[in-house]
């Protein structure tokens, strides 16, 4: 466990390159972007139909319809407008970015170890969108737990602990490892995985840097990732 804080803190000193700077930029805008249009567009009639849907007796008695429409209901779009360019930030950096960023750490921190090629495109981006609507749908049987504000920060961190590990764990080995040590890792590091993916999470509640938590997440996980493989190999496992 006492890598986890070791591959967080490589990840930030990897911050400082250039090439790494533009890999966080690119995948936000983008995501941004994109999400931007979907809310100028969708967001009023969501709105209305937040309002309608509040007015229906469909909550219960004890909370005012007229907390979840006009200013609330835009709120409500703003955190989900949040939480979807990050989680797209996320997959585009896993299917695109990942391979320069773990070429990046491997060629600056692991420059001896050997490509094994335990995965491909196709398996990144396959796994990418399966991480999504696994996270889309934890998201949206959770709904009505975020009419209680005091556990947005909680179900936020949740769901993307469980997008971050699923989508960067195997980005991070997908072109070092072989298939066997790819299953190897996320077996006998499960743990330690799922805590770095609740640590980089927490992240993306800091205000405004949280947006490029997703490329930290990245970073750390390939640290975290090589750091985990090349001792699995020194000690002759999953040949």
């Amino acid at each position: 466990m006492n890598e986890v804080p070791k591959a967080l803190a490589r990840a930030v000193a990897s911050l400082a390159a250039p090439r790494i700077l533009w890999l966080m930029v690119w995948p936000l805008l983008v995501s941004a972007a994109l999400w931007t249009l979907v809310a100028v567009f969708a967001g009023p009639a969501l709105v209305a139909r937040l309002a309608q849907w509040a007015g229906s007796g469909s909550l219960p008695a004890w909370i005012p319809a007229a907390a979840v429409t006009g200013v609330v209901g835009w709120v409500l779009i703003a955190v989900a407008w949040f939480a979807l360019v990050i989680a797209t930030t996320g997959v585009i950096l896993g299917a695109l970015s990942m391979p320069f960023v773990v070429s990046h750490v491997a060629e600056h921190d692991f420059p001896g170890l050997a490509r094994r090629r335990g995965g491909s495109f196709a398996g990144s981006l396959w796994n990418g969108v399966a991480a999504f609507l696994l996270f889309a749908t934890a998201a949206v049987f959770s709904l009505p737990l975020w009419v209680f504000p005091p556990l947005w920060p909680f179900l936020f961190v949740a769901l993307f602990t469980l997008l971050n590990t699923r989508v960067f764990r195997y980005d991070a080995l997908a072109e070092h490892a072989s298939a066997a040590e790819m299953r190897a890792i996320f077996a006998r590091d499960r743990g330690a995985l799922y805590a770095l993916g609740a640590l980089t999470a927490a992240l993306g509640l800091v205000p405004v840097a949280g947006l490029f938590a997703p490329v930290l997440g990245g970073l750390a996980f390939a640290q975290f990732g090589l750091a985990r493989l090349a001792a699995l190999r020194a000690k002759g496992g999953a040949a």
